[in-house]
């Protein structure tokens, strides 16, 4: 079972990009975020074309939103109430093997890493904590489960292309991986990228629209993650970052994560 996360920064903008890794990586199950759309505008007969008949929308217009689509299908849909600031930021599916996937996208939280004077960065903490005790509650339980999205947070030194200058730039400040780290340690999750990249080695999943070569400054962090509950380590095959992708004409300034299970 192949999975795939993708912020992917407007979805009927890119639907065409979204088709083509749809027809070359064949995902089992794609998870999107910011697709900026309400549900009943989610371009759904594209997904259908290509066989990803099965949908879970949790839509806003203009900002925000987060969809699920498959070719396997559901046991149970919906999303929970992380955000409060009541933003469509969560989509939860159970699949029919069983596996449990949550679908996030944690706010960006503004420029200034500073709760006290921008709103937008409490507001990303308050969702990181949400996300800490939600899981910490059912710690005991021991079910297939993955979490993945644009998580806006890049934890490690080696996943950020400097970690000396981004240590006050948000995303990688200390009280976010600290929240960070938490809320993994909340469920005892398995990073999946981690997993097979060693925790020293460089890699990034997005790149600013900012610079004038992407590529050949390679200023990267690595926000978008994968999690595994500890009963799926046995299962966990492969990850790619499809780092190419970022290169593609109107390309989404994320890239794909992919994870393959065998289930």
């Amino acid at each position: 079972m192949k999975i795939a996360t993708w912020n992917i920064n407007s979805v009927r903008h890119r639907i065409a990009l979204v088709a083509r890794f749809l027809r070359e990586k064949q995902p089992d199950v794609l998870c999107l975020q910011e697709t900026k759309v309400e549900n009943g505008l989610f371009p759904a007969l594209p997904f259908h074309k290509l066989g990803y008949v099965h949908q879970a929308i949790h839509g806003q217009k203009a900002y925000h939103g987060v969809a699920v689509v498959s070719r396997l299908p559901f046991r149970k849909t919906g999303p929970q109430d992380f955000c409060r600031e009541g933003h469509a930021r969560h989509m939860g599916v159970t699949l029919a093997n069983g596996v449990e996937l949550h679908n996030f996208y944690v706010p960006a939280g503004g420029d200034i890493p500073d709760p006290g004077v921008n709103a937008k960065f409490d507001h990303k903490l308050h969702f990181l904590r949400a996300m800490e005790r939600f899981f910490a509650k059912r710690k005991s339980r021991r079910d297939p489960v993955l979490l993945l999205g644009d998580l806006n947070v890049a934890p490690l030194e080696s996943d950020v292309w400097s970690h000396k200058q981004l240590l006050d730039v948000v995303s990688h400040t200390p009280v976010e991986t600290k929240l960070f780290g938490e809320a993994q340690a909340a469920f005892d999750w398995i990073d999946v990228t981690r997993r097979f990249i060693p925790p020293e080695e460089k890699i990034y999943s997005w790149w600013s629209y900012r610079a004038a070569d992407w590529e050949a400054s390679d200023r990267g962090r690595r926000l978008d993650h994968v999690w595994a509950s500890p009963d799926l380590a046995g299962a966990l095959k492969s990850q790619t970052i499809f780092k190419k992708m970022r290169g593609w004409q109107k390309a989404s300034d994320h890239v794909p994560v992919m994870v393959e299970l065998d289930i």
